[in-house]
């Protein structure tokens, strides 16, 4: 399996880590800590070094309750990293946003993904993804950050979320963004209960039957800390065994803050269930 993502291609016949790094002051569990640019580039040189294959850029947080934050703010956060990764390095960058003109001053800096938790819905997203050809990941959530988790509610979560995806991935194919350039997100912790993420963490295998990239994001999630009794500093245990869990169910990308870790942890399910010479 290949995602296309603007003028690279990423290979996902093994699975990858997609590392985190939000240059915000109010993200749950690392807020503040890469606020400043040159903190934010050293971070961003471990992650590479621990051997993510793609960073993941955010400017403004999606825990629940966050506030929002403005374009021109998202913009001013994000641009100055994303400049000083490409200009360091030749690992694949992503823009952690919603906001379409957030996605075009990431693209212009050099980012050649969009990870957007609104699945390009906002008006102008899916026509800015199509003329710039990046790779987008669409992800499922019930409501938006500051109210998704109050009683989030389905009828049955798996199809309904299968049914999401890939009715907005229909929608971009028809805006123009190539089919080969989307990846899903079944959107872990974004609008979901205990019982919602728990089924959907035991029924990825659906997601991954839907012929796209399948990415999952479960690092230091509250929901880890509420069964384990954890607190955020707590939770690479958890975390791993729900990374290991999903590539084993056919996920492609994990989306991690814990790199090195998490590398490890799917590099051995990976040499399991293909060998080591594949």
């Amino acid at each position: 399996m290949q995602w296309r993502c603007r003028n690279r291609t990423i290979d996902l016949t093994r699975p990858i880590v997609m590392g985190i790094l939000n240059v915000t002051p109010d993200s749950f569990s690392d807020g503040n800590r890469y606020s400043s640019v040159d903190a934010a580039l050293e971070r961003a040189a471990c992650i590479a070094a621990e051997g993510a294959a793609i960073i993941d850029v955010g400017g403004e947080s999606t825990r629940p309750g966050a506030a929002a934050v403005e374009e021109a703010v998202e913009i001013a956060r994000v641009v100055p990293v994303i400049e000083g990764i490409a200009a360091a390095s030749d690992i694949a960058i992503s823009i952690d946003t919603s906001k379409p003109a957030v996605m075009a001053a990431a693209i212009a800096a050099g980012a050649c993904i969009v990870n957007d938790v609104y699945a390009l819905r906002a008006p102008g997203a899916r026509l800015r993804a199509a003329e710039s050809q990046v790779g987008v990941c669409l992800m499922h959530m019930q409501g938006e950050p500051r109210t998704m988790q109050d009683r989030p509610h389905y009828e049955d979560v798996a199809r309904e979320v299968c049914e999401f995806l890939v009715r907005e991935r229909d929608a971009c194919v028809a805006a123009g963004v190539a089919r080969e350039a989307i990846a899903f997100d079944p959107g872990i912790g974004f609008g979901k209960g205990l019982e919602h993420n728990l089924t959907l963490l035991r029924e990825l295998s659906r997601f991954a039957a839907l012929d796209a990239p399948l990415l999952v994001g479960v690092s230091r999630k509250s929901f880890i800390g509420r069964i384990l009794g954890r607190t955020v500093d707590e939770r690479l245990h958890g975390g791993l065994g729900l990374a290991a869990l999903a590539v084993g169910n056919g996920a492609r990308i994990i989306r991690t803050h814990d790199v090195a870790a998490t590398r490890d942890a799917i590099g051995m399910v990976s040499a399991v269930l293909q060998g080591t010479d594949n």
